[in-house]
């Protein structure tokens, strides 16, 4: 039989000690608030808010959420082993419910904004995009239209036709007594239009020959006419290349300093609403991308302010089942947004969600799926 002696053996106070740290120990672990924060996060039903945002959220029938955000969630949820119901709402009214607290998450394609964040917080950006404007292409018919009555061509024309009368008189006043080579009709009307010819041919042409002429006069304003008239012909051809090619584009729209003198449209609530509200632009809101496609290719609007990804993917899917088939995206950009998930202030789920979208970003299954709903057909 071993004995232990005194001095070996534990003392009650050394016991007690132990006992507490290990007590200690454990309320640290189940009652610090990531704990907390940590057993909620996988117990608790979580309460979705989400609209229609294709490509980014796809509702092809009830209950059947698809897209890069709920592909981007499912993937979070999978991970964080999470429950959730999901509930449509529009965009104001979602935001609305994640602030009061109604709702937990907010998900589409939502940017992150300084006044959103002042009532709501963000997960870090899953996706950035500029916002851009759309139009409706013309017609070969309306082109012509547009072209033939456009106002910088009919001031040129009047131009052209004013300097051409007067270079054609100066001539006619010197030469027609004494040029039979340039004025050969009989009656003096028809040698008037011989001389508004002479003259619009030398200001669209260029100077004639110098010989040409019979008067020292006649030929000392052709040799100061064939430097002016070579400015002139350049800068018309310019004024005339500008005006042709903003004839092709629908109202001269090129960025948003054009949409003062125009019908627009914006959605609800949105950034580019905001955007041409703060710009003091008047504009049309619409509840969602769609509608406006819709009033913009039957001509009840003239463009189309909203997220260059959104506007591009849906237009080129109306494109493909024959729809849209005038509407085209202009190539100026501005105001870069940056989606994130939406949840409330002072979330216990940032980190964790944080943490998963970023890994998530990393990934090819998300670098294919940008590819795959992005993709030119």
């Amino acid at each position: 039989m071993t004995i232990i002696s005194p001095s070996s053996q534990p003392s009650f106070s050394s016991l007690y000690a132990l006992l507490l740290m290990v007590a200690l120990s454990l309320l640290v672990l189940f009652y610090s608030p990531n704990a907390q924060a940590q057993a909620g996060i996988n117990t608790k039903t979580l309460q979705v808010g989400t609209y229609s945002c294709p490509p980014f959220v796809i509702i092809d029938e009830p209950n059947n959420y698809q897209g890069l955000t709920f592909l981007l969630w499912n993937n979070i949820a999978t991970k964080l082993n999470l429950k959730y119901t999901v509930q449509v709402l529009p965009l104001k009214d979602l935001l609305a419910a994640v602030a009061s607290g109604k709702i937990d998450i907010g998900l589409s394609c939502i940017s992150i904004t300084p006044e959103r964040e002042e009532i709501l917080d963000f997960s870090h950006s899953f996706y950035e995009t500029n916002l851009a404007i759309a139009i409706k292409q013309k017609s070969h018919w309306e082109t012509f239209i547009s072209l033939i009555f456009n106002k910088k061509l009919l001031q040129i024309l009047l131009a052209v036709s004013i300097t051409a009368t007067t270079v054609g008189g100066i001539y006619y006043l010197l030469e027609h007594r004494v040029n039979r080579k340039l004025y050969s009709m009989k009656s003096p009307l028809a040698r008037l239009i011989e001389g508004f010819i002479l003259g619009l041919l030398f200001i669209t042409k260029g100077p004639f020959n110098y010989y040409e002429f019979k008067t020292l006069t006649g030929r000392v304003i052709t040799v100061l006419l064939a430097v002016i008239t070579t400015l002139f012909i350049a800068s018309i051809t310019a004024v005339l290349a500008s005006s042709f090619t903003l004839g092709l584009l629908n109202n001269d729209i090129k960025s948003p300093n054009d949409l003062d003198n125009v019908i627009t449209g914006a959605k609800q609530s949105s950034t580019s609403s905001n955007f041409l509200t703060n710009h003091s632009i008047s504009h049309k809101a619409y509840p969602t991308v769609a509608a406006m496609l819709v009033a913009l290719d039957k001509g009840e609007i003239n463009a189309v302010v909203a997220d260059d990804a959104i506007l591009r993917y849906q237009i080129k899917m109306a494109k493909s089942h024959g729809d849209f088939e005038q509407l085209q995206v202009l190539p100026y950009q501005f105001e870069k947004q940056n989606y994130g998930i939406v949840l409330g202030e002072n979330s216990p789920y940032d980190e964790e969600i944080n943490r998963e979208l970023l890994q998530f970003r990393k990934s090819n299954q998300w670098k294919k799926a940008l590819t795959e709903y992005f993709k030119i057909k």
